[in-house]
């Protein structure tokens, strides 16, 4: 349909550039392929991303986050896309620090306007060294946090990719994404559901307009 296309918005939650990046740039790629869509993508790796500190200062100023690094290049991205990709290594058997850090900074720019992220899809990947490592736990905790920023979380669905995407990477980094299939599979089932989801209320809201 003229006018649909889906802004979407990787995230690699690695403070490293090695199989949670091939992950997330593979969804965004098979994206990019079957679909009309335009992508961001933004990562962990090298980026000063402080520790939300509940000093309260979004919610008195209403001016976002009093820390002022990398998290304001992530904010614009997360406002102008309509749907997210969110993938994280498992550390100790659930996400990455990194990841946390980005998902509890986002109370600021929630605090500041509540609806912002209201109705964006959202998809969640993992990968480990081990097939069933946190990969699954890992997910529901991006699930969550989805859920209380209103947005809609979405998976590729039953028999394959229940919660979303999920590799074992065997600790060969993006060798050992790319030599997933089954890692593979989950994510087009989860992009394809991604996609389709944004498109359907994209178009919603058009109607509604």
């Amino acid at each position: 349909m003229p006018g649909n296309v889906i802004k979407l918005l990787g995230i690699s939650g690695s403070p490293r550039k090695k199989a949670t990046d091939r992950m997330v740039r593979a969804a965004l790629e098979f994206a990019e392929e079957k679909y009309d869509v335009e992508t961001e993508y933004f990562s962990a790796k090298g980026k000063d991303l402080k520790f939300c500190i509940h000093c309260d200062h979004c919610v008195r100023t209403k001016q976002g986050c009093i820390h002022k690094d990398d998290m304001l290049e992530l904010y614009d991205k997360m406002e102008w896309a309509d749907a997210w990709i969110i993938g994280t290594p498992v550390y100790q058997g659930t996400l990455s620090g990194q990841t946390k850090v980005m998902m509890d900074r986002c109370r600021a720019v929630v605090a500041r306007d509540p609806k912002v992220f209201l109705n964006k899809v959202g998809a969640g990947m993992a990968d480990g060294g081990d097939r069933v490592g946190g990969q699954e736990p890992a997910l529901q905790v991006i699930h969550n946090f989805y859920i209380i920023s209103e947005m809609l979380p979405v998976s590729g669905g039953s028999f394959g990719s229940n919660l979303g995407g999920t590799f074992w990477s065997q600790d060969k980094g993006a060798e050992g994404v790319e030599a997933d299939d089954e890692g593979l599979r989950s994510m087009r089932k989860t992009v394809r559901k991604l996609i389709q989801t944004a498109q359907l209320v994209k178009n919603a809201s058009a109607e509604e307009i």
